[in-house]
């Protein structure tokens, strides 16, 4: 199959699967170590997540540090193009642009959605804002989304999505584009087992649900201490290691669940607290930097909790006294 230049026009519709990747560690060197020898590592991955219907992968415009910004969009533009295999049709890339202090007109917006294309070698399949100016420069922000509707209407992208938006904030949006006849597709959120406040204390879901936005969860595995892999004798380098410090201690209740829970069904915790977000009604988009996080994300997919096992979860992370911090971007 020939893959799409960039900046021609998209006719067909979106395909959003049960889970996504995220590729927010894909060039990011501060927080998560990257280098450029585990690109086979991430091509790996890639194939092995479209290969099992995990088609939706999530990058940003501002993803990569230094001088690898972009580098998370150049290489899903590379491995898209080079895949070859099952479900290579449904593959989704779904790119955030930032709302920088400099991107002031609906223009700025198309320029930045090109740019994307150009650096993945074809068009976005889902753009979305990545933040909204809301909690710091509120005037800022109604340009930036008729940017995004451009683009859509230019026949640039298949979909227009949003992130960091509580339900306030999202209304507010949702008027912009209803009266251009744009829908608001997606709408991701930093949600977890240890993080529910968009969902629980903002009614994000039932909004989402009425206005027939798809609920995308960011961070499913709370920077991986959801996954049982740390201890108080063990913490990752950097400032997931603070998070970690900061936060542990508190978890073992909620870690107890989760191994309980896992034990009984034959998963791992990072399996568990995935389907968690499942089972919430949402798109997780847990990252892996290797075919073993990947494969062990997959095993997330084709089962589900019952009842009671999210019901126990809900009632054990609500009783926590520390959380994950929310985004700094995200609105009510």
């Amino acid at each position: 199959m020939m893959s799409t230049s960039p900046l021609t026009s998209y006719s067909s519709s979106l395909t959003l699967p049960t889970m996504g990747c995220g590729t927010w560690a894909w060039g990011n060197r501060l927080l998560w170590g990257y280098d450029q020898s585990m690109d086979s590592d991430l091509q790996a991955v890639f194939n092995l997540c479209v290969s099992n219907g995990v088609t939706l992968f999530d990058t940003g415009d501002s993803y990569g540090t230094g001088k690898l910004n972009g580098r998370s969009e150049q290489l899903l533009g590379k491995f898209s193009q080079e895949y070859i295999g099952a479900n290579k049709e449904n593959i989704c890339i779904a790119t955030k642009l930032a709302a920088y202090p400099w991107r002031l007109t609906p223009q700025s917006m198309v320029s930045a959605g090109k740019a994307s294309a150009k650096r993945l070698g074809r068009n976005i399949d889902l753009v979305q804002m990545h933040w909204s100016t809301a909690n710091y420069a509120p005037w800022q922000e109604r340009a930036l989304l008729n940017g995004l509707a451009d683009l859509y209407e230019q026949g640039l992208v298949k979909g227009v999505g949003l992130s960091n938006y509580g339900t306030k904030r999202l209304k507010w949006a949702h008027q912009i584009f209803s009266e251009r006849g744009v829908p608001i597709m997606t709408l991701q959120v930093q949600y977890s087992l240890l993080s529910t406040y968009p969902v629980t204390e903002l009614g994000l879901k039932e909004v989402c649900d009425e206005l027939g936005i798809k609920l995308i969860a960011y961070s499913p595995l709370a920077l991986g201490l959801l996954t049982g892999k740390y201890s108080e004798n063990s913490y990752p380098q950097g400032i997931r290691g603070l998070v970690c410090k900061q936060l542990l201690p508190g978890m073992k209740p909620l870690l107890a669940c989760m191994r309980e829970i896992a034990q009984a069904r034959n998963k791992t915790l990072s399996q568990v607290a995935i389907n968690w977000c499942i089972a919430k009604g949402t798109i997780p988009i847990p990252g892996a930097k290797s075919p073993q996080q990947a494969q062990e994300n997959i095993g997330a997919i084709g089962w589900r909790l019952d009842a009671s096992e999210v019901t126990e979860l809900d009632q054990i992370a609500a009783s926590l006294d520390k959380k994950m911090v929310q985004n700094i971007f995200q609105t009510r």
